[in-house]
């Protein structure tokens, strides 16, 4: 049973802030965020969220390594030799931080087929994304269910935010209309990333979403752009596209992708995600069999570790695989067919 006398101590200085006081206080222990991505903003973001009391499902299937450690608040050298899932590493530090805030981990990708059950039951979204394909299938989603949510990114020294309040705001695609070609857009594999970046837009991205969790007046309705490097903040006014497809039209084209696989290269992991159409329940020891000729199998419990000359395959109970050693998604789907089936 939660010890109120431990609660009020625990939250006493931000209960002092004229801006929270008790109620608001109440109102963030009562509250439920969705935390979509584990690495450097959303550790970040958790570890926020779950020190200032709200509660939080934490969505993401990436495993750790080395190169994480720099900017991954919540993760150490003992996770990355576990070779943990993120969500289960992080979970796992948050409940030490604070057991009395649940902690919900889901050890999956973020797809059209799962996103409307993940967001079920929460008060607001926060973006701890790589890529913009699932920042799309978030926005389609928030926007059909009028759900708040927070989009940040953050690579090299820049950074940028914004809060997408359904009926209210722009949204993603009113800013963004369609996704960029492949290859077009810089990445932690080509530009880098300063371990700050990720911890400034992520704070930004938590101030946001404890306004909105409260009803604050004072919530942002801009794009808000920060450069650490020269110290450049710019916020910029973005008015709503009425002939929008997803807020303006209702069309929720992300959302209609269910029935092809899912896939999408990983930022700084030089390595490919491939989620199939439909989950299906892998049988680890026949595969574990019939993989055994073709190259090094290791059966890691909740996974099946592939290596095959350059290249190492980590496959799920549910029939996701990612491919490592390649950003190249045609050969990781190739690679997939060949050892995993289409």
């Amino acid at each position: 049973m939660t010890d109120a006398h431990d609660l009020k101590r625990r939250f006493s200085r931000q209960e002092l802030l004229e801006e929270i006081g008790t109620s608001g206080q109440q109102a963030l222990l009562d509250a439920k965020v969705l935390v979509v991505g584990s690495g450097a903003l959303g550790t970040n973001l958790a570890s926020s969220m779950v020190r200032a009391g709200v509660s939080i499902r934490l969505v993401d299937r990436d495993l750790l390594e080395a190169s994480n450690l720099h900017r991954q608040i919540l993760f150490d050298d003992e996770d990355v030799a576990q070779g943990l899932p993120k969500a289960l590493a992080a979970a796992r530090k948050l409940r030490k931080i604070h057991p009395q805030v649940a902690v919900e981990e889901r050890v999956v990708d973020l797809t059209p087929r799962n996103v409307e059950e993940l967001i079920d039951g929460m008060d607001l979204v926060l973006d701890g994304t790589d890529n913009l394909e699932t920042r799309y299938v978030i926005n389609d989603a928030c926007v059909k269910h009028g759900l708040p949510w927070v989009y940040g990114g953050a690579i090299g020294t820049s950074g940028m935010t914004m809060n997408i309040l359904p009926g209210d705001t722009p949204c993603l695609r009113c800013v963004f209309p369609e996704p960029p070609p492949p290859g077009t857009l810089p990445t932690c594999d080509t530009v880098g990333v300063l371990n700050t970046t990720p911890a400034i837009v992520a704070s930004l991205q938590a101030t946001e979403a404890f306004k909105i969790l409260l009803g604050a007046e004072e919530v942002s309705r801009e794009l808000l752009s920060v450069e650490l490097w020269d110290r450049t903040v710019r916020p910029m006014a973005i008015k709503r596209n009425p002939d929008c497809p997803t807020c303006g039209q209702r069309k929720f084209e992300f959302l209609e992708v269910g029935e092809v696989a899912w896939v999408s290269s990983l930022c700084g992991r030089n390595s490919v995600q491939i989620t199939p159409a439909h989950p299906v329940e892998m049988d680890f020891g026949a595969l574990r069999g019939r993989l055994e000729p073709v190259g090094v199998v290791d059966d890691k419990g909740f996974l099946l570790q592939l290596t095959v000359e350059d290249h190492t395959l980590l496959i799920f109970p549910d029939g996701a695989v990612i491919v490592q050693g390649t950003t190249d998604e045609a050969l990781a789907r190739t690679l997939y067919a060949r050892y995993i089936g289409t």
